[in-house]
């Protein structure tokens, strides 16, 4: 099982995430910033627990994101 967390009051709306990985990510209208999809907000943290078959594409996501607000590790 894989965890992603990303803290969206940081994001700069750069969309590498939604390039990378459509199916997990997308860009939100009202403010430009991305949105982790099926994530539960927690105090400004977006975390959603998915299989491990989506590791390697959004661990690249979060090494391209330009201000590092994306952790992905597996449990």
């Amino acid at each position: 099982m894989v965890v992603i967390t990303h803290y969206r009051e940081k994001c700069i709306g750069c969309n590498y995430c939604e390039e990378i990985v459509p199916e997990r990510w997308i860009m939100a209208k009202s403010d430009g910033k991305a949105t982790l999809r099926s994530a539960k907000n927690k105090k400004g943290f977006y975390t959603v627990k998915v299989g491990d078959e989506e590791f390697e594409d959004n661990l690249k996501a979060a090494e391209l994101c330009p201000v590092k607000i994306i952790q992905v590790k597996k449990i």
